[in-house]
């Protein structure tokens, strides 16, 4: 175990050596009345209560402790007649350690805490100590160990039980070091909240807008991200003459990375769509290929296209890895859209297949990630396919919102743990031309 600091504080080499935890939980101190005693520390020295028990034996047992550090006193009010009793108004080991001890004692002094003198300057040489401890500073200092200032003074509670109030100008130091450290640490936690809300609201901007008008079609999309940005996109893309285009992707990992390739891929779309219906397969492969280039060699993307025509009632799509969107007839029976190529991302030399089929009235599309099938319950089930079709079936007379949020309900309801996926889904509706 590497040595401690003259100081008694630990280094960060040291603390990364650290193998197991080891501090000090509680040192005993008698008094004769708890509850004039606990108000005493409370109110006065500012400790704070940690614990109140009833101990088996019937005693109870008062746990206080300062602002700063772990270390918690005991209070506890001995029998009168046991030896415990008779170390009630002693002088204890204890001694507090703080940065400005005149500071200290004046605040205390106000409060009516009674001191056993004014604050004292010592100076400490550690040649003065045991030669165990003189070699220890030898190792560390060579033959000229510092001298060491400090100021200290005792106090005592309404027992008269007196502790050490103590400061000195190492330790002063560090106490600051980590104070500014803690405050740098704030300010800089605070700044990643900042930029994390500005994150946040600017991918809510990439998701669409404006919804491109169809007659025979009603459509919507939702995603409810599992942390303050995230990698599922959906998107609804104009492709001119009657014609919407829907998008939804999940892009692989999670957080800020995801949320960058998620921007990516979002802009690639959306700035090459006006070839998405006379060439979609020309499409896809430039999407393929501009995420290919822009992201790192194992950054891939699952990816549902679909584009819509609504003179004809037809959707033309490429499903590109992604799972299998659900197609719920009129008359119940379920048509599963499944993967028609690999995702985009990992390949440069990359193609795709397109396929159709007719969307009437009455008829539901459901595109979905996998933060909706994949969600657990506590008995590590699935949410699935299936419950998801019927919940579809079921809510199939409702609006397009309230489907889309009784759907993220009931997974929500499914899965009572915190969401660890993004929740994302597109339905969309045939309807009367």
């Amino acid at each position: 175990m590497a040595p401690l600091s003259p100081t008694g504080i630990e280094s960060a080499q040291d603390q990364d050596q650290r193998d197991l935890y080891l501090g000090i939980q509680a040192v005993d101190v008698f008094v004769s009345d708890l509850e004039k005693s606990l108000q005493f520390y409370v109110n006065q020295l500012g400790f704070r209560l940690v614990s109140d028990v009833v101990l088996q034996s019937g005693r109870r047992r008062v746990g206080i402790s300062p602002p700063d550090g772990t270390a918690v006193l005991n209070l506890i009010a001995p029998e009168p007649e046991s030896e415990e009793y008779k170390l009630i108004g002693r002088p204890t080991q204890v001694v507090f350690v703080t940065e400005d001890v005149a500071a200290k004692y004046s605040e205390w002094r106000k409060r009516g805490v009674r001191f056993h003198h004014t604050p004292r300057l010592r100076r400490i040489r550690y040649l003065q100590q045991a030669p165990a401890r003189v070699a220890e500073q030898t190792l560390l200092f060579g033959d000229q160990p510092p001298v060491w200032g400090g100021v200290f003074t005792r106090f005592e509670d309404l027992d008269h039980n007196s502790f050490a109030l103590v400061s000195l100008d190492e330790i002063s130091r560090a106490i600051e070091q980590q104070r500014r450290a803690r405050t740098a640490k704030l300010e800089a936690e605070r700044r990643a909240a900042h930029e994390m809300e500005i994150a946040k609201e600017v991918q809510a901007r990439l998701f669409p807008q404006v919804l491109p008008q169809v007659r025979t079609l009603e459509y919507a999309g939702i995603c409810i991200q599992a942390r303050e940005v995230g990698g599922d996109y959906y998107d609804f893309l104009s492709l001119g003459r009657d014609r919407v285009g829907f998008a939804l992707a999940d892009v692989s990992g999670k957080g800020i990375a995801a949320a960058l390739l998620m921007a990516n891929l979002q802009a690639s779309l959306r700035t090459q769509s006006t070839m998405a219906w006379d060439e979609p397969q020309r499409f896809l492969r430039s999407v393929n290929n501009v995420f290919y280039e822009n992201t790192a060699e194992n950054a891939y993307a699952s990816l549902f296209f679909g584009a819509y025509d609504d003179q004809a009632c037809m959707l033309r799509y490429a499903n590109c890895g992604h799972l299998c969107a659900l197609l719920l007839r009129s008359d119940g029976k379920v048509e599963r859209l499944d993967s028609t190529c690999t995702v985009l991302g990992l390949f440069k030399d990359w193609d795709c297949s397109m396929a159709e089929c007719r969307l009437f009235a009455g008829d539901t599309l459901a595109l979905y990630t996998d933060g909706v099938t994949e969600s657990f319950n506590n008995a590590g089930e699935e949410f699935g396919e299936e419950r998801l079709i019927e919940a579809l079936k079921q809510n199939c007379g409702s609006s397009l919102q309230n489907l889309l949020d009784s759907i993220v309900e009931e997974v929500r309801r499914f899965s009572a743990r915190e969401q660890h996926d993004d929740i994302t889904l597109i339905i969309a509706r045939g309807r009367e031309s």
